[in-house]
């Protein structure tokens, strides 16, 4: 049965594809002026400032009322900075530093940066408890794994971003930190005993006004057993509009992702979102093209008249996403914010530990700085700058830099590197060390044969026993390598 142009618009009127290239395809033009929703923007996209507000001036030419996502959480996650790295440090540092004003003021600087962007949603910020240190997704992208902490930070990055005119979007619905499995590649399980802490930032954002939230693509057995959060009705009808009371946009993760795809394709897995409660459609991340976003709108449209999508949901869907761009389209200017806050928050950041009696810090002469590098998941940018040694370098001439990957870090490797620092301080840089075995091993590889050395840990601080001294940034943004460089030259 061929599909009703009215009902296609419909469809169309809750999605958000990706498209490549640094400006609107033609399919991205025409689409818009037939009634798309949104649009998601990814690092791929934007090439800098001048650029990105050409590129959504053009999609607002098409469709004035478009809503312009990203992926922008500061930190390990970004797309406006993912080329020069984050000047912002991520969730777990402003965590750590626990003055809500300071993350407050950290969003409002964020949000002024998007808005002069163009873009009009921000996934962000992450609301999840980072409660397993094993977590393979999450980690420094959660506020920490305390879930009053988390909740009240949650609530003024809400306040500053939407103080900004950017709508914030609060994720993983119903929270990714308890878990230890990525969602892109399968279906993490959320523990039932945790349920409870790990939905407080969620009420906390709720609370703020948050205007949207993103659904984890999760399972949650003591609520559906079978169905992940995404395409649950009890997990998004149930919970959070009936029992927790959110009334804004809920727009889904990735569609793409095997967690919901996997069994349904990625058109029905679309459907079956939105007909368990979900507003929009996010996809892209790697699916960023004409036939995908066909698929889908005809997927969404099919479902209707098969009678899987009652035509009212997919009708109460479309108005939720209309009022949040009429929101977006209406709220002020952005608030200026405190120049230069994100180094601020990365200095404030900072923990040193001191193991040794000598005096290690500051670094006597040029040292030679080991970087250990893990692979990234597919949240991060794998171009995006990260370490030590290179603001080091600035700071104190004569730094020497190696940078090691996995099938890198073999014992002669090491081995030749302890020989060439023989002479001179050495630093070891590692992220996530207690994730990656092959950096433990490496590491104390080093310290066996240089008890001396300074490590400084760019991921979650799991030990603070290694090295001389240690230094725990608590971030690998730019701006966190910075703090790190100015401790270990005496300029912190």
């Amino acid at each position: 049965m061929p599909l009703s142009g009215d009902l296609l618009r419909l469809a169309d009127a809750v999605l958000f594809p990706g498209f490549a290239g640094h400006g609107p395809p033609d399919w991205i033009r025409r689409r818009l002026g037939e009634g798309l929703a949104g649009v998601v923007l990814f690092s791929r996209n934007i090439a800098g400032p001048e650029q990105i507000a050409r590129l959504t001036a053009a999609l607002r030419a098409e469709n004035p009322a478009v809503l312009v996502g990203t992926d922008e959480e500061s930190g390990e996650v970004t797309r406006l900075e993912a080329a020069t790295g984050s000047s912002r440090p991520g969730a777990y540092a402003l965590g750590v530093v626990d003055d809500v004003r300071l993350t407050e003021a950290v969003a409002v600087d964020l949000g002024g940066d998007l808005a002069r962007a163009g873009v009009t949603i921000d996934f962000a910020p992450s609301a999840d408890v980072n409660s397993n240190p094993d977590n393979p997704v999450i980690g420094l992208r959660a506020f920490g794994a305390d879930p009053d902490l988390v909740a009240r930070h949650t609530r003024a990055f809400v306040r500053g971003l939407q103080s900004a005119g950017v709508a914030a979007c609060a994720k993983h619905f119903p929270g990714h930190g308890d878990t230890s499995v990525d969602s892109h590649h399968g279906v993490p399980v959320v523990a039932e005993q945790g349920i409870e802490e790990a939905l407080r930032p969620f009420r906390a954002a709720i609370a703020a006004g948050v205007k949207a939230v993103m659904t984890g693509h999760l399972l949650v057995p003591s609520y559906d057993a079978e169905r992940p959060a995404t395409l649950s009705p009890k997990v998004l009808a149930g919970l959070l509009r009936e029992e927790l009371g959110f009334d804004g946009m809920i727009i889904t993760d990735g569609i793409e992702m095997a967690a919901v795809s996997g069994a349904y394709g990625i058109g029905g897995a679309s459907a079956r979102a939105i007909a368990a409660g979900a507003d929009a459609i996010c996809v892209g991340g790697e699916r960023a093209d004409e036939a995908t976003a066909a698929g889908i709108r005809d997927a969404i449209a099919a479902a209707v008249v098969e009678g899987l999508l009652p035509e009212e949901r997919l009708a109460d869907a479309a108005r939720r996403v209309r009022e949040l761009a009429a929101w977006t389209t209406s709220s002020g200017s952005p608030t200026p914010a405190e120049p230069g806050i994100g180094l601020v928050a990365a200095r404030r950041a900072i923990r040193i530990t001191r193991r040794s009696t000598a005096q290690v810090l500051p670094l006597a002469d040029p040292a030679h700085v080991v970087e250990l590098a893990p692979e990234m998941n597919l949240a991060i940018d794998k171009k995006t700058p990260w370490g030590v040694g290179e603001p080091l370098a600035r700071l104190v001439p004569g730094t020497a830099v190696t940078r090691l990957t996995s099938g890198e870090a073999t014992g002669p490797a090491l081995e030749r590197l302890i020989a060439t620092a023989a002479d001179r301080p050495l630093v070891v840089v590692v992220r996530d060390a207690h994730r990656h075995p092959w950096q433990a091993d490496a590491l104390r590889h080093l310290l066996s044969a240089r008890p001396d050395a300074v490590v400084v840990e760019m991921g979650l601080p799991a030990r603070a026993d290694l090295g001389a001294v240690h230094i725990a940034t608590h971030g690998s943004a730019p701006v966190c390598g910075r703090a790190a460089a100015e401790a270990l030259s005496g300029r912190l």
